[in-house]
């Protein structure tokens, strides 16, 4: 059916032919995207029309007029009817009758309407007063009555909007910054809103605003077919959903994405964050254009009196060769000749950051058109311009990005395509892989005094997560990747050697120092076997931090650092011809002895509970507030069965948190007797306050010796407390660490941090009769990495067999 046709059934059918002729519309597979928005368009125009000249057939004086998104023409599924009923002021009684006879049609239909009724001086006035409503009356389009009222206002608006740019566009742009501050990115966040977020529709409408008020206008290469994009999204979303919610939550990213024909929900993301990102870099592009001309606006008449008249000649300062600063960017000199020379793109991109001054979008598009490829391997200065962009700090980011929506990035780097705008779904995570990869790159640089080798570093992190384009371990993949593109950039065999251990181990450190037993030996001869020599180890000691840092606030702490320091130094031992200490030699605390003795005394747990804040910062750490790491508990238990199982099933039922935990054995001083565990964990209470030391202790004591059923008390809690619908959890995996210990088994936990996971991990290895001899959680937003080090009675390591019925028994337990 053509929308000449619907539109015809509308207009004889009434409301209700509206409304099939509609839904017809809406459900027709073969057309979507602008033509069906164009359509709902034509289609609503018409009905509207055919209300406005059926309630006012004589009336003069009066239009009904479309503003904002629908003005524009840019109907999605569940779009407001956004309405204007403009008069002269003639007849006030009929043009109450006429709104009556307009809204009430919509509203039983059940569309939402955002209605106003004014005169033109109103209209104006209002507009003066609001932004938000003179930005809709800028796209204000005539559908019945009157044609000359509503010409008259339009071209007052738009000679208002011009008159008044220089004191409304800074409103505007901080009308659009603070938006951004509480919505975010719309390229980064996992769960955009696709109008309000950073680079969403609303940056897009702001844009077609400043280029209406011809003072500055926005890069149009990209433009328009990003904002395509997102209302080609938001229409799938609408109808997927059938609410009017711009919101794309992650449980309905599948269903969007089979209605839009893309293959899954991360390739849908990733064609939102492409758009974002174009719509964004516009954006920032423009209000620098509106600076500056703001700027040079309020200069102009003080230079002209002061050099007599005539145009003043913008000062010009060099940054290096073919490249200057010209009013507040870089630009190329005038002498600049790309096509002769390939180096300049990543010199000027250097410069620039150097500077913290922009790259001018002239410049880039000249480059993006005109530059030869590199020559491979790269010269040297080309690989020192990298190294020196990468190595400036925060402005690297904004120069980056002004490379990359040119696509010079992908010419100089093509490995990047594969990582460019690539979701993460990880809550630890906060970017996607390529801008995790600068910003690891920028808290590399802040380490550059720390190695020997920054170049080293910086291209490392540059390159540590450019394997996660690729199927399989992204660190295998990007070992191999690292490997082309160093030799590519010009780095010697040694060096592309450093760079691919670095790329291959870079979470070497952390998963090691948080999931393992440092006190085992076989845990440090691993890690230095992998390293290899102390100056990869001084790099990847310093990646390690980049990298965390860079990931979000959950993945780094003092606590961490700490582990990763305690990890980075028994290594270094090793690498220079120290064996590692025997676990034995692992001297208590004078605390800890204490809890051991009192514990062995009264043949009961002993426990200390305080507040625990990390360390005032060090010579190396920024100072600054503590960082709160919740309450420290220490436990002293007389060895027995059931001790982990009961432990963490009492904090369970208590409502607190475990960040961190570590289990293992005690050495007594010589003459007493008995064998305890110590328990060495870091809690939080979910909400309200910590309960009393004393009432943990006595649940403690109950659990121990069976008289508190605590699997009862959490199974009749979790019963009162339904689990909201959310996003549904990769299944848990159990894995067996080869080679990790030759005193123990060590089994990772990977699971859905839960209440109570912990507890029913440890009656799993209970009933297994299994004996823990050291344990390592940890906590990464919603994700629980724990590790066992567990054996059999008599403290030898599992067989293979009962280690494989082992691990199947927990994974049936967490899925359970």
């Amino acid at each position: 059916m053509t929308s000449t046709h619907v539109s015809k059934e509308a207009e004889d059918s009434g409301p209700s032919g509206y409304a099939a002729a509609r839904l017809r519309l809406l459900t027709e597979e073969a057309r979507s995207g602008p033509p069906r928005r164009a359509a709902l368009s034509e289609l609503t125009d018409d009905w509207l029309s055919g209300l406005f000249e059926a309630a006012a057939p004589g009336l003069r004086g009066a239009s009904l007029v479309a503003v904002g998104g629908y003005g524009r023409g840019e109907l999605s599924p569940r779009s407001d009817l956004d309405l204007l009923l403009l008069h002269d002021g003639s007849d006030s009684a009929a043009v109450a009758a006429l709104a009556d006879r307009l809204w009430y049609p919509v509203w039983d239909l059940g569309l939402a309407l955002d209605h106003s009724v004014r005169t033109p001086a109103e209209a104006r006035k209002t507009a003066g007063e609001d932004l938000k409503v003179q930005l809709g009356l800028l796209d204000a389009r005539h559908l019945a009555g009157d044609l000359g009222l509503t010409a008259g206002l339009r071209t007052a608006v738009l000679a208002d909007w011009r008159n008044q740019a220089p004191r409304r566009l800074p409103e505007l742009h901080e009308l659009c910054t603070e938006r951004a501050e509480r919505q975010g990115e719309l390229q980064y966040l996992l769960e955009p809103d696709l109008k309000e977020a950073r680079g969403g529709l609303r940056d897009a409408t702001a844009l077609r605003a400043v280029a209406a008020s011809w003072l500055a206008d926005a890069p149009r290469e990209g433009l328009d077919d990003a904002r395509r994009r997102l209302l080609d999204v938001r229409d799938a979303l609408h109808l997927t959903t059938g609410r009017a919610t711009d919101r794309l939550a992650l449980q309905e990213q599948d269903q969007v994405a089979a209605e839009l024909g893309l293959l899954d929900a991360d390739t849908l993301l990733r064609q939102v964050y492409e758009a974002a990102r174009v719509i964004s870099y516009a954006s920032d592009v423009t209000w620098r254009e509106v600076e500056r001309v703001l700027r040079s606006r309020a200069v102009r008449p003080r230079l002209r009196a002061m050099l007599g008249g005539g145009k003043p000649v913008a000062e010009r300062s060099p940054l290096a060769e073919g490249v200057v600063e010209q009013d507040g960017e870089v630009v190329l000199a005038r002498a600049a000749r790309p096509e002769r020379d390939p180096v300049l793109p990543l010199r000027a991109a250097a410069a620039a950051a150097q500077a913290g001054l922009p790259l001018s979008l002239h410049a880039v598009r000249r480059l993006a058109a005109t530059v030869r490829p590199l020559p491979t391997p790269w010269p040297a200065e080309a690989r020192e311009q990298l190294v020196t962009l990468l190595g400036s700090g925060s402005p690297t980011i904004e120069v980056w990005e002004a490379l990359e929506a040119e696509g010079l990035i992908t010419q100089l780097l093509p490995d990047w395509e594969r990582v460019r705008c690539r979701p993460q779904r990880n809550a630890v995570h906060i970017w996607t892989v390529d801008r995790h990869l600068i910003e690891t790159a920028v808290r590399a640089s802040e380490f550059a005094r720390r190695v020997s080798r920054p170049d080293l570093l910086l291209v490392a992190a540059l390159l540590h997560d450019i394997g996660k384009g690729w199927p399989g371990d992204h660190s295998v993949a990007g070992e191999i990747i690292a490997k082309d593109v160093a030799a590519r950039i010009g780095f010697d065999r040694a060096d592309v050697a450093v760079l691919a251990t670095l790329v291959r181990h870079h979470l070497l450190l952390v998963e090691t120092a948080t999931r393992r037993d440092l006190e085992d030996p076989a845990t440090v001869r691993s890690v230095a076997e992998a390293v290899g020599s102390q100056g990869a180890l001084e790099l990847l000691h310093a990646l390690t931090e980049a990298d965390a840092l860079a990931t979000g606030p959950a993945a780094w702490s003092t606590w961490r650092a700490s582990l990763v320091t305690d990890l980075v130094k028994r290594v270094a031992a090793v690498l220079a011809g120290d064996a590692p200490e025997e676990p034995e030699a692992l001297a208590p605390t004078a605390e800890q002895e204490r809890l051991a003795i009192e514990a062995v005394a009264t043949g009961s747990p002993v426990l200390a509970l305080r507040a625990q804040t990390e360390p005032p910062p060090t010579e190396e750490q920024p100072s600054g507030d503590p960082e709160p790491l919740g309450v420290e508990l220490l436990i002293a238990v007389p060895d027995q069965a059931g001790v982990l199982p009961a432990v963490a099933g009492v904090l369970a039922m208590h409502r607190l948190t475990v960040r961190t935990a570590e289990l293992r054995a005690l050495d007594l001083p010589d003459g007493v007797e008995g064998s305890v565990l110590l328990l060495n964990w870091r809690v939080a209470a979910e909400y309200g306050s910590l309960p009393q030391a004393a009432r943990l202790r006595a649940d403690l004591v109950r659990a121990l010796d069976g008289s508190l059923d605590i699997t009862g008390r959490l199974a009749e809690r979790d019963a009162a407390y339904p689990r909201r619908r959310g996003v549904v959890a990769p299944p848990p995996r159990v894995t067996v660490a080869p080679a990790a210990s030759r005193l123990a088994t060590v089994i990772e936990v990977r699971a859905h941090d839960a209440p109570g996971l912990l507890h029913r991990i440890g009656r799993a290895l209970e009933d297994a009769k299994v004996r823990v001899r050291s344990m390592h959680v940890s906590t990464l937003g919603a994700n629980a990495v724990d590790a066992f080090y567990v054996t059999g009675p008599e403290g030898t390591p599992l067989p293979g067999e009962e280690v494989a019925s082992l691990t199947r028994k927990l994974e049936e337990t967490l899925r359970g």
